[in-house]
């Protein structure tokens, strides 16, 4: 019983997730987290 909910438990989560990020790519968010990681980096090794 106990590893059956944790299998069921691990598929939800995982369905979770990727519909999550599937939300958030279609809203934009990835080009928002791509323009800050770009920004993160060029400051850390001093081009920006």
């Amino acid at each position: 019983m106990k590893k059956k909910l944790m299998i069921v438990l691990s598929v939800f989560l995982l369905l979770t997730g990727i519909g999550l990020t599937v939300y958030g790519v279609t809203k934009g968010g990835f080009k928002d987290v791509k323009n800050k990681a770009i920004r993160i980096c060029n400051e850390c090794i001093g081009i920006g």
